[in-house]
């Protein structure tokens, strides 16, 4: 027997695994008419009509990790005054999920006793679908993609049943929203249960998020941005919330790309931006493993490179290599030393020119650690550059004003990230209510 939802939702909170990840989510309901800000910080209490999301960088830690971070995001996201949840999880299944999902529930249940968690990762503008319980990419099972080979969060199966131990499967028929609010209910029991959902199309995700609409702060939903924008509809209309439409911001005169994804799609689009631009028009930087080990290290190496910022773009890329056992080094610690040099690239040589600067951050841990780096409060979101590609604006320290847009490793073509310097070049569609 499903419950009665307690009324519309007027603050939407977000428990992301990753940067990209919360952006992606974010740019859905921005487009829904929710104001949607990402924390990096503090969280302060919401008003009606808005979403805010926190990040818990859980993706790489162990279940128990994940579990307990998760738990404290979602208290945080209660304490701001949210009355719905969203789990967001990456859209291949990588990392500590089943910890999340416990982590968020355990917290939510002290609100909302008997909650439980429906879990659809189905992404199909991307390629990433759930079918009869299975999760493919492209119409491959995703353990025989790149993503199964991710040297951080492999992915070992498609069976969503072995990676969500526990859950149940199954598919949404013919039948009304009142009717399929009812099954979820039955198939997670109301009690600890974790049902997952088959969703190939946008239509299967629109259905869903219908019966999702239907529970109420009950259900947790967790799923990528493919669900996120399904139920930022449904939530906005139940609101009152109008969708809005976009405008037109100058083109940025500079554009800082930090590319601190090892996934192979990033890679290969960093290097077709290489092989299309000239010496004139971008500039690449190339640290080795031992120029990010350290704070240090990273800025004893920017600093001796004597650079003069003539090039329109900068391209700064993560070393591929991570060192061997004992001495290798996670993402993570990578990433802060990739961002070290990025802060000192921003202020001292791109920020002093006349013209506008965008950032491009590509990879959730790089993304984090150069926001970190320029003091971000925020980042305001409003709209998307491409399907995946959500643009925004910083609120605070350095990098205050600046347009941003962040990308996940493993979306997009060969030619995204060329598509984007060039989308940030000249004139880029971005929603008034993205100015901080």
């Amino acid at each position: 027997m499903t419950a009665t939802p307690s009324g519309p939702p007027q603050v939407i909170g977000i428990a992301a695994d990753d940067l990209t990840g919360a952006n992606d989510s974010l740019v859905q309901f921005a487009g829904a008419g929710w104001t949607s800000r990402l924390a990096l910080g503090g969280l302060d209490s919401q008003f009606t009509g808005s979403t805010l999301a926190t990040v818990t960088d859980s993706r790489a830690l162990p279940h128990d990790a994940a579990g307990t971070v998760t738990a404290d995001a979602v208290a945080q996201l209660l304490v701001a005054g949210a009355d719905r949840l969203y789990v967001k999880i990456d859209s291949t299944m990588r990392g500590s999920i089943p910890g999340q999902i416990d982590g968020a529930l355990r917290t939510w249940r002290q609100q909302h006793a008997g909650a439980f968690a429906v879990v659809c990762p189905a992404y199909p503008a991307m390629g990433r679908t759930v079918d009869q319980g299975q999760l493919r990419v492209n119409g491959d099972p995703v353990e025989s993609t790149s993503v199964g080979r991710d040297p951080v969060t492999p992915v070992s199966t498609s069976e969503l049943a072995t990676l969500i131990p526990g859950s149940r499967s199954i598919r949404l028929g013919v039948g009304t929203a009142t009717e399929h609010a009812h099954f979820l209910g039955e198939a997670a029991g109301m009690e600890a249960g974790t049902v997952v959902v088959d969703a190939v199309t946008d239509d299967d995700l629109d259905r869903l998020a219908a019966a999702l609409s239907e529970l109420g702060p009950w259900a947790v939903p967790v799923g990528s941005a493919g669900l996120a924008a399904a139920l930022a509809s449904h939530w906005g209309a139940d609101a009152g919330l109008a969708s809005r439409t976009g405008s037109t911001t100058s083109a940025a005169g500079r554009v800082l790309i930090v590319v601190s994804s090892l996934h192979d799609v990033s890679r290969g689009q960093a290097e077709r931006l290489i092989s299309e631009s000239t010496d004139d028009d971008l500039l690449v930087l190339r640290p080795a493993l031992a120029d990010v080990r350290s704070r240090a290290a990273a800025l004893a190496w920017v600093e001796a490179r004597e650079l003069s910022g003539a090039q329109r773009v900068t391209l700064l890329l993560s070393p591929t290599d991570r060192g061997s056992t004992p001495d290798a080094l996670t993402g993570a610690e990578i990433a802060e030393g990739l961002a070290a040099i990025a802060g000192v690239v921003l202020t001292d040589i791109i920020l002093p020119q006349p013209a506008g600067t965008a950032l491009v951050l590509m990879g959730g841990d790089g993304a984090r650690a150069v926001l970190r780096e320029t003091a971000a409060h925020s980042v305001v979101v409003a709209g998307a550059l491409q399907e995946g590609v959500p643009v925004g604006v910083v609120d605070g320290g350095t990098a205050h004003g600046l347009r941003v847009v962040t990308k996940a490793g493993g979306f997009g073509d060969p030619d995204s990230l060329t598509d984007i310097v060039h989308h940030l070049c000249t004139p880029s569609p971005l929603s008034p209510e993205a100015l901080p």
